[in-house]
């Protein structure tokens, strides 16, 4: 059962979301508390596993890998013992931003982080085709992000 949270909850998430690096004070005057109702707040959130961690968005361009390729896999097979070791392998790998295990005419969606053709020739030759399970994959090439959102806050 989902953790039940006001309208002010969704205030403090959305702000965090947008900025998770505000400190408490800012963060209550953002949202119209005092800083130790926030405080609390945020901390039952974090409890509640509403809010997982913190991170820094790193930009994958300036870092030479700008490149954003969605792979879809097929496995040979879809017992629960080839999934689980596809998917373990899949997370080791640091290019690989993103897993999804589908319904549909593929088994996984990757999203992975390349510089280019030929890191993206390495990824699948070195790694992806390598792991034990892989039938084939299609990968496509983001021309360009017009969106990306870390989180969302569900209206009430």
């Amino acid at each position: 059962m989902p953790h039940a949270i006001d309208e002010t909850d969704r205030r403090i998430l959305k702000a965090l979301a947008a900025n998770g690096r505000l400190s408490n004070t800012d963060l209550a005057s953002e949202v119209g508390l005092s800083p130790s109702p926030c405080w609390q707040r945020v901390r039952r959130l974090e409890e509640a596993g509403i809010i997982k961690g913190y991170a820094a968005i790193l930009d994958h361009k300036a870092l030479g890998v700008g490149e954003t390729v969605l792979v879809e896999v097929v496995l040979d097979h879809h017992d629960e013992q080839s999934l689980e070791g596809f998917a373990k392998a899949l997370t080791a790998i640091p290019e690989v931003l993103e897993v999804y295990l589908m319904a549909g005419e593929f088994d996984y969606l990757l999203k992975v982080a390349a510089g280019g053709t030929a890191d993206v020739e390495a990824f699948l030759r070195e790694k992806l085709f390598r792991i034990k399970g892989f039938r084939n994959s299609r990968s496509s090439f983001s021309l360009r992000c017009l969106k990306r959102v870390v989180s969302y806050v569900p209206p009430a």
